[in-house]
């Protein structure tokens, strides 16, 4: 039951992002692309900030200790939040987001298979690279209609 909820809470968080890309590429008309990257970004972070200071129970203070390959993480949704406002006004927040899953699928897929910043194992097979294709197919039949 609690990975049904978990699941449940992802498509929520999945649907937020289809949400927030169409806002973003309005946004964008009217300020700019990268202007509205920047102005989603603070927002984001912003609320953020107010959520941890408030109800946070870590130590932002140990940034410090921390690798700091792992502060790129920022930079990485940055980028996201750009590349997405180009897209959804090129390509519409559909057809973005089927790139978008693939793209994440076959990262995923490579950090688990070889381990990659840490994490556990999750060896690739031929199954899973069946379904990797199949995606593949699903994105150009959708481009396709």
């Amino acid at each position: 039951m609690i990975k049904f909820i978990i699941g449940f809470f992802a498509m929520i968080g999945g649907s937020a992002l289809a949400i927030q890309s169409q806002i973003n590429a309005m946004l964008s008309k009217k300020v700019g692309e990268l202007e509205g990257a920047a102005i989603s970004f603070a927002v984001g972070a912003l609320a953020l900030f107010f959520l941890a200071f408030f109800f946070g129970k870590g130590n932002f203070l140990n940034v410090f200790n921390v690798p700091k390959w792992q502060l790129i993480g920022g930079l990485l949704g940055a980028l996201f939040i750009v590349v997405n406002i180009f897209s959804v006004n090129l390509i519409g927040v559909a057809s973005t987001f089927m790139a978008v899953v693939i793209g994440q699928i076959v990262a995923g897929a490579i950090i688990d298979h070889f381990g990659l910043f840490g994490g556990v194992t999750y060896p690739l097979n031929n199954m899973k690279l069946i379904a990797l294709a199949l995606m593949f197919v699903g994105i150009y039949l959708f481009n396709k209609a």
